[in-house]
């Protein structure tokens, strides 16, 4: 029994630490990896909880049982506070689509799918792309070699825009539908380029398009989450120059509870349509345990959903995810409200971040 508690305050001390540590602004890898794992840090306290309730008697080192019970049950309540609206028990964020589902000129479909550079299997990318038959495919970590397996999708999917790179930070572009003042740019980082641009939909609307894929806070990447958090930020601050219709898309690096995720889309005004349908945990593909959403659809309240869904295991690292978006403006007051405002310290803040991107660029 005593092993029990011990473990028990093994779980709880770890739990702790990874639920305070997140709280501190500091940019360090170390600090900022804490987000992600936050349904395994409460499934930790939670385990830790059930076995120090089972117990009876003062614990080792004279802590007394029911503080410790109190901190690890408001930790685990602090941790459920962040994940469940990414649950089915959350009111849907973005609503059902209404629209019927042969109206293909108002439905956009997006593939975002992190190839794994390394990986040298394109069969089973190129077999998903094939049964989903998305209007665009947005493909990370991808090569020259990715580029000349994937060539094979032209012929349905003819515009392109490509930025091909050895450094795992590559990105192509597909779509069926025209694309529109297309660019490639490298906002912070020379070596990570970003797309921006606009998809004619068959109605003849125009969407905006920013897809990213920054750097994550590690230690073999980045010592800290500096230019992650600035690009995020960067794109936020643009989108707030326009009010169309307008999607972000990649792999962010990033989960949608971080408070830069979350400071972004109140810059951006920009809905998750994954609160209410669920986590869909894209990385880690290999390891069921170690699992959290890093790739990422946003979109305007133009849209409503038609379907969301984590595709198959296709070799990499990340599971690829799909999203097929109905364009029904007349809902756009109602998914609008779901949005919390931006204020002068959000702006504050992101102002501040992206400076100190610059700074650290500089050094």
């Amino acid at each position: 029994m005593l092993i029990l508690t011990y473990l028990a305050l093994a779980l709880g001390a770890v739990g702790l630490l990874g639920t305070l540590l997140p709280l501190l602004r500091h940019t360090a890898w170390w600090i900022r990896v804490c987000d992600f794992p936050r349904l395994q840090i409460g499934a930790g306290l939670a385990l830790s909880l059930l076995l120090l309730a089972l117990g009876t008697g003062p614990l080792p080192g004279g802590v007394p049982r029911t503080a410790a019970l109190l901190a690890l049950g408001a930790a685990l309540l602090f941790q459920a506070w962040h994940i469940w609206p990414y649950t089915r028990l959350h009111r849907k964020q973005v609503r059902d689509s209404q629209r019927p589902a042969t109206d293909d000129d108002h439905h956009f479909s997006i593939l975002v799918t992190n190839v794994l550079q390394y990986n040298r299997d394109a069969s089973r990318c190129l077999a998903l792309i094939r049964q989903y038959r998305p209007d665009l495919v947005l493909a990370l970590e991808t090569d020259e070699w990715w580029l000349s397996q994937l060539r094979g999708i032209e012929d349905a999917l003819p515009h392109t825009c490509h930025a091909p790179l050895p450094n795992t930070y590559g990105m192509l572009v597909f779509s069926r539908l025209p694309l529109v003042d297309k660019q490639i740019k490298f906002l912070l980082d020379p070596g990570i380029p970003s797309f921006h641009g606009r998809v004619r939909l068959g109605s003849g609307l125009e969407v905006n398009l920013h897809f990213v894929h920054p750097k994550p806070p590690a230690p073999q990447e980045s010592k800290t989450s500096t230019r992650r958090d600035a690009e995020l930020l960067v794109v936020g601050r643009a989108i707030q120059h326009h009010d169309g219709p307008t999607i972000v898309a990649g792999d962010l690096n990033d989960v949608a509870w971080s408070r830069t995720s979350g400071l972004f889309r109140r810059l951006s005004r920009l809905l998750d349509p994954r609160i209410g349908r669920g986590l869909l945990p894209t990385f880690h593909a290999d390891y069921r345990l170690l699992r959290w959403p890093l790739d990422h659809v946003f979109h305007s309240a133009h849209f409503r959903v038609a379907a969301i869904e984590r595709l198959p295991h296709i070799g990499s690292d990340h599971y690829p995810i799909y999203l097929r978006l109905s364009h029904e403006p007349a809902g756009w007051r109602e998914q609008d409200a779901e949005l919390e405002a931006v204020d002068a310290l959000d702006r504050l803040e992101a102002r501040e971040r992206i400076r100190e991107a610059a700074e650290e660029a500089a050094e």
